[in-house]
């Protein structure tokens, strides 16, 4: 009974643990500094950095301008492919990604495939014949 107390214990606590270390590191992530405007929030783990301002009780964040800009341009970037793709969709282009396979293709995918099946079937052949004969041989290894 102690002993399992004990275990209880030790494992109610390696799982407090990891909470509290996360925890901690969530509230490192962010430095903020006073300015003359507000306050700059900057995010140690992206290297972002946030314009806050205060007003009525509430500190609101906004992006700096050459962040937004980058912001702004990749979520333009991100839009024209998303209309590339649509396009795409609308004149069922995207579903044929080039030829079909040739017949020499087609032909050495089913030859993988035979080789596949008649080396299964082999050796369930070979499961079943060493069941009926009730030698119980250990079955060689065949990978």
């Amino acid at each position: 009974m102690f002993i399992a107390k004990t275990l209880l214990t030790l494992a109610a606590l390696s799982l407090g643990v990891p909470v509290a270390m996360a925890q901690d590191a969530a509230t490192d992530r962010y430095t903020l500094e006073k300015s003359e405007s507000g306050f700059v929030r900057l995010d140690r783990q992206t290297g972002a950095v946030t314009l806050c301002t205060e007003a009525d009780g509430t500190l609101t964040c906004r992006m700096a301008a050459d962040e937004r800009a980058a912001y702004d341009a990749d979520l333009a970037r991100l839009e024209k492919r998303i209309e590339a793709l649509e396009k795409r969709v609308a004149e069922g282009t995207a579903a044929k990604s080039g030829e079909l396979p040739s017949d020499a293709e087609i032909d050495r995918s089913i030859g993988i495939m035979e080789r596949f099946m008649r080396t299964f079937f082999g050796l369930v052949q070979e499961f079943q014949g060493q069941e009926q004969d009730g030698s119980g041989d250990p079955v060689p290894d065949r990978t």
